[in-house]
């Protein structure tokens, strides 16, 4: 055991000194809080200032802004003499739309969806209210009769805002799970045929065992993505609740998060065994990409039926998969985030992903054994099998 701790010593002391590491866990950590932040950073777009011009302002300026305040938006008016004046304001930025005669909507291209909801919103109201009028009804009397009380929302798994707070989880869980293993496990395979290319490893294998050397490697690198998981965890939540795409962390959270470290080192042993092996049948880093492309394949599938658990997770299809390895390493955190999870399938899932992980890291650690020293030639995987069997 000593001989693996050895060997992760130095994969984290070699990797974490290199400035592609450093300087890739401070941009991904910049984008994680940039994206987090999205919501207070394009606040300013809902706030809008529109130009009125011609007869009816006074009741359109009072149907705008109660539609405003209906959408949490503020919206600033201004008056113009003529249509002129406001195609004037429009160009020169000091409105964003200006509504002439309550008949159409000037723009220099054309309004945010939001405006333009508000303003048709308020547009209506007033038409309708001079219809009312036409007609001989008393439009006070028909907006009393439309107070009626909205419905009751009950929702079976917390609040609406919880719904959507487990939403905005589920999907950063998926993305960052697929983003680290897609990454480290790169790293493992770039340095199995670094090793190997450069005949480092023929030196490495006087000193310790092939298992040992591949299990440091796996050890070390993992130990490096795990703790680049945690600060891009930390830094997204926080980044989150300040830019308020989650302004409470819903009941539960602190689990999840646990669960994912669990699942991110399962997800981990499994793909990196399988990077390894993969890696040890080729001499050259040019050949890398292509050897790879099953195994990179495989974690595209996952992470697809991952983003789609997060949209449908009480299908079929998510719960088998949930269970399923290696399908359950990336969808079973993200069921957990949206749905209530029974126990009993958390740790079915969690126990043959274990079993699986155990698997590939046994096969593929044979695979490297047998392939790790064989330089030149790309060794073919019908030789490397039956080798390795």
């Amino acid at each position: 055991m000593n001989a693996v701790t050895l060997v992760a010593r130095r994969e984290i002391a070699v990797r974490s000194r290199t400035k592609g590491y450093r300087y890739g866990l401070l941009v991904t950590a910049v984008l994680i809080a940039v994206i987090a932040a999205l919501p207070k950073l394009l606040g300013g777009g809902s706030d809008h200032t529109v130009g009125l011009v011609g007869a009816g302002a006074d009741r359109l300026q009072a149907a705008i802004t109660q539609a405003a305040g209906a959408s949490h938006v503020t919206v600033k008016l201004k008056r113009y003499p003529d249509e002129a004046a406001a195609r004037k304001a429009v160009l020169g930025g000091d409105v964003d739309a200006a509504v002439v005669d309550d008949a159409k909507v000037i723009a220099k291209t054309r309004a945010g969806a939001g405006l333009s909801v508000i303003l048709d919103t308020a547009h209506r109201a007033v038409a309708t209210q001079a219809n009312l009028a036409a007609a001989g009804i008393d439009p006070a009397k028909v907006a009393q009769a439309q107070q009626v009380r909205p419905l009751e929302e009950v929702s079976l798994r917390g609040s609406g805002d919880d719904a959507t707070a487990r939403g905005v989880l589920a999907m950063t869980i998926v993305v960052i799970l697929f983003m680290l293993l897609i990454q480290i496990c790169s790293w493992v395979a770039m340095g199995v045929v670094e090793e190997k290319g450069s005949r480092i490893v023929e030196i490495l294998l006087t000193a310790v065992r092939p298992w040992q050397l591949l299990a440091g490697k796996v050890l070390g690198i993992g130990l490096l993505g795990l703790a680049q998981l945690l600060v891009i965890v930390a830094v997204g939540l926080t980044a989150a609740q300040i830019g308020g795409s989650v302004p409470r962390l819903p009941h539960g959270t602190a689990g999840l998060v646990a669960s994912v470290v669990v699942w991110f080192v399962l997800g981990y042993a499994f793909y990196a065994a399988m990077y390894a092996a993969i890696a040890s049948l080729i001499s050259r880093q040019e050949d890398l990409s292509g050897v790879l492309t099953p195994a990179t394949m495989l974690m595209m599938a996952t992470y697809l039926v991952g983003f789609i658990a997060t949209q449908t997770p009480d299908s079929t299809l998510t719960n088998v998969l949930s269970i399923l390895p290696p399908f359950s390493a990336m969808v079973m955190p993200v069921r957990s985030a949206v749905a209530d999870v029974p126990l009993w399938q958390v740790g079915l899932a969690m126990a043959l992903m274990l079993l699986a992980a155990g698997a590939m890291l046994a096969v593929g650690g044979r695979v490297y054994r047998r392939a790790v020293l064989r330089t030149g030639a790309r060794v073919r995987w019908r030789e490397a099998l039956s080798s390795a069997s």
